[in-house]
């Protein structure tokens, strides 16, 4: 699983990649976790707000530092 999280290198956007990386690492997923902060990158995704996450290029949360269960979710709903 690619994970992607958009946003300007921000307190917030560090603790959601942290976040991410801890509950996908503790599910057990195999993944790789890319940070990107150029500004046309994030706005050409969509993101509007940061932090964003995107999982396999679909974004799936945007403006907020995610919950532990709303991380859970997103590997439960199928892609």
């Amino acid at each position: 699983m690619k994970v992607t999280v958009y946003g300007p290198g921000c307190a917030r956007c560090t603790q959601t990649a942290q976040i991410v990386k801890e509950v996908l690492e503790t599910e057990g997923v195999s993944f790789t976790l890319e940070k990107i902060s150029d500004y046309a990158e994030i706005a050409k995704a969509g993101i509007m707000a940061t932090p964003g996450v995107a999982l396999d290029g679909k974004v799936v949360s945007v403006g907020k530092i995610p919950t532990v269960s709303e991380i859970k979710d997103w590997l439960r709903t199928p892609g």
